[in-house]
């Protein structure tokens, strides 16, 4: 039974977090011609700020995966340096170094919320270089478009 509600919930979020990642991307590129007030050196700086805020997004939705599973004994428990900060902050730090798959090694998880950390690896390895080629795509766009002066 815990498998199946670890399988559903960790589902959830990696979808949750595709999702939010896909209407960024998508709203990104239908705005990003629209404006034209704006050089098109700075429609890239634009786009990357946004796209840096919705992985802080994706990260927290993550975070608060770990902190509503890390609240049943039963599913595991988090080991290592933990800080004085409390289990939100812990949960948070947990996910960023997950999501960019740094992966330290100073926290760690038991039980079936490890599950999660390999899901959100994967996710954030996807989302973040779908970023990336989405950026070299408006790069190609906005910086050719530029004249040499």
């Amino acid at each position: 039974m815990l498998l199946l509600v670890t399988v559903l919930l960790n589902g959830s979020l990696a979808l949750l977090s595709i999702l939010l990642h896909y209407e960024v991307l998508y709203k990104l590129n239908l705005i990003m011609p629209k404006l034209h007030h704006v050089q098109p050196r700075y429609k890239v700086l634009i786009a990357v700020g946004v796209i840096f805020f919705a992985h802080i997004i994706e990260i927290w939705i993550f975070a608060l995966g770990y902190y509503a599973m890390a609240h049943f004994p039963s599913m595991g428990y988090f080991v290592g340096a933990i800080s004085d900060h409390g289990l939100l902050l812990d949960s948070v730090y947990l996910s960023f170094i997950t999501f960019t798959t740094v992966g330290y090694g100073d926290i760690v998880i038991s039980g079936y919320l490890r599950y999660l950390t390999g899901v959100e690896a994967l996710t954030g390895l996807m989302l973040i270089t779908w970023s990336a080629s989405f950026l070299f795509i408006e790069m190609q766009k906005y910086w050719g478009s530029q004249s040499p002066k």
